[in-house]
């Protein structure tokens, strides 16, 4: 049954279904290119490409820190955001209090990327697949709620992580196809050292649609999901005053967000003890993410922190089962 004709059998509960199933995985197509991966053969145009990548970054630091030093969200962080009829795209810029090698040392080991993932409530399990050189994190996205994996959607994505410099490092996940006509999801780290032993950082987060999830979404965030908003404050006309922005640019707004503190709850708990790790990470990225209540807030916390340890303990048991 297609989406029209489930609709035409007035179905409309399981029509908003599919689409919030396809705005939980929304999810990630533009950054800048990528260096050559760790591991792979590098030569003196890959390194110098990195270094331009670098300074690039760095220029684009000091070209936000106006907007970085009245940032509406009570920290030095900007984000940028753009929807159009065949993609959307979120960007976070942010200067963070950890120093480039903590960052490095982890995001630059593909299975560190599944811990990250999973702090994201629409993410239910992830695996690593190294194939030689090339790495897959194998993804089950779902609803914001306890849910089977046999209920989920797979995603695969190729994870791209260049040889690191001594003040820059960057990553990168790509996947082709997602779930109900979504595709080009991408999400895309860069991070570069600054003199005071913080750390500029920028996460992109992108993604593809054709007619089927396009149609799909513009109907979940109408009905079920018409009260969610972005961050970016938007004038509808002259004469009204502005207000959060909705739609598929609120949605990609949302996601980025999710994904930056994700990575960034992560990297703060790396100063606790290995088997404590996690646990800090899903604390810490909660007690973030309800300081933007009014666009993340999905459940309370014990919710969350139950769903997650549960899944993450189905991770570790699953990936352990299929240990060579």
């Amino acid at each position: 049954m297609t989406l029209i004709e489930c609709i035409q059998r007035q179905c409309l509960r399981a029509a908003v279904s599919l689409a919030v199933a396809i705005a939980a995985s929304i999810g990630l197509p533009s950054a800048p290119a990528m260096a050559a991966p760790a591991g792979a053969p590098t030569d003196q145009g890959a390194a110098a490409a990195e270094t331009r990548a670098a300074d690039a970054l760095r220029d684009q630091y000091e070209a936000l820190r106006p907007q970085l030093e009245r940032s509406p969200f009570q920290r030095p962080l900007h984000l940028e955001s753009a929807a159009g009829p065949h993609a959307a795209q979120g960007d976070v810029f942010a200067l963070v209090d950890h120093p480039l090698a903590s960052i490095t040392g982890s995001l630059t080991n593909p299975d560190n990327w599944c811990d990250v993932l999973l702090l994201h409530p629409n993410v239910k399990f992830c695996r690593t697949d190294s194939h030689g050189e090339r790495t897959v994190l194998r993804v089950a996205m779902a609803t914001k709620r306890e849910q089977t994996l046999e209920n989920a959607h797979a995603v695969a994505f190729n994870c791209s992580v260049a040889a690191p410099l001594a003040d820059y490092t960057e990553a990168e996940l790509l996947a082709a196809h997602g779930p109900f006509g979504t595709r080009d999801y991408r999400i895309a780290l860069q991070a570069v050292a600054l003199e005071n032993g913080q750390t500029f950082l920028h996460l992109q987060y992108s993604f593809g649609y054709g007619f089927q999830a396009r149609f799909a979404m513009g109907l979940y965030l109408t009905t079920a999901g018409s009260d969610k908003v972005g961050f970016t404050m938007v004038a509808p006309s002259a004469d009204r005053p502005p207000r959060p922005v909705r739609g598929i640019r609120g949605a990609v707004e949302r996601n980025v967000m999710r994904y930056f503190l994700a990575v960034e709850a992560h990297v703060a708990a790396l100063a606790a003890p290995e088997p404590e790790r996690f646990e800090r990470s899903l604390e810490h990225w909660f007690n973030a993410t309800e300081a933007y209540a009014t666009q993340l807030h999905e459940m309370d916390r014990d919710a969350y922190l139950s769903m997650k340890r549960q899944e993450h303990q189905r991770q570790q048991m699953l990936n352990q089962s299929i240990t060579p």
